[in-house]
């Protein structure tokens, strides 16, 4: 049993307590025009004050814009889409996998949330000390255009983590593509040390459980508070609504429902 322990702290947000304030817009408990510079000290502070082997960051998740999988579910409903139509690559008109593109909704949703780090960089909000990413497609291609002529647009580089892809195995949508293809795709990407060629993760026969991708969330906590000082108070993760979700688990909240394009801000705290 690990000896080190992940908590989410409540209270600097809206979305902690409620899920109706309209996504992708954070929406941070206190309104004024100083909240981000407030907030980010106010997280210092707690570094400050905190025993030794216990640490705080504020991440920002955001889940990527609308995929031509999603399309594809919500044409067949989830039971006929989990039974079936995920287990093939599309339908004679969508194709949905493997690895699926943005859709235009999708693009625009991404941007929305563009617009939105726009808005807040202009109450504060700085970039990002380091962005991390899903290998899927969808997920890199809604984390290059958020941060495009944006606040994070800056010297945080974004680092490809192949833990932090979506809930894995059965359905096409969640096989990745090589490892050639990102460094191609996305050439300003870092991708992590190890990440093989090939997905060896996708299993066509057996689906992880939420137990299991909660796990895989955790590990991630453990790589970014391990890689990251007190002085680095600030992730970007963007990813998917099942990995997000497991995030939260990992963290002791409970699931929420974030749509695509949605962004949702959590403070977490790490005792060891």
């Amino acid at each position: 049993m690990s000896s080190v322990t992940f908590s989410s702290v409540l209270g600097y947000f809206a979305q902690d307590q409620s899920v109706e304030p309209p996504l992708p817009a954070v929406r941070i408990a206190d309104g004024k025009a100083v909240r981000w510079t407030k907030l980010l000290a106010e997280i210092r502070k707690l570094n400050e004050d905190a025993s030794k082997g216990t640490k705080y960051k504020l991440f920002l998740l955001s889940r990527h814009g609308q995929g031509y999988h999603n399309v594809g579910e919500a044409k067949y409903g989830s039971a006929a889409w989990d039974a079936y139509w995920s287990k093939l690559n599309g339908d004679g008109e969508i194709v949905w996998g493997p690895d699926p593109q943005l859709t235009p909704v999708g693009v625009q949703q991404a941007h929305v949330v563009q617009d939105m780090w726009k808005i807040e960089a202009a109450v504060g909000l700085p970039g990002p000390h380091m962005r991390y990413c899903s290998p899927l497609t969808r997920a890199m291609h809604t984390c290059d255009i958020i941060f495009e002529g944006s606040s994070g647009d800056s010297d945080a580089p974004v680092m490809v983590l192949e833990n932090c892809r979506e809930e894995n195995g059965v359905h096409t949508c969640d096989k990745r593509n090589t490892r050639t293809y990102i460094a191609s795709a996305f050439p300003h990407f870092s991708i992590e040390d190890g990440f093989t060629e090939l997905d060896e993760l996708w299993d066509p026969e057996i689906r992880e459980s939420k137990a299991q991708v909660a796990q895989r969330a955790r590990k991630v906590l453990e790589y970014i508070f391990a890689h990251h000082d007190v002085n680095d108070i600030f992730i970007s993760l963007t990813a998917h609504g099942g990995f997000i979700n497991g995030f939260l688990a990992a963290v002791g909240r409970v699931p929420f429902p974030l749509p695509t394009g949605g962004v949702l801000p959590v403070v977490v705290k790490v005792e060891h």
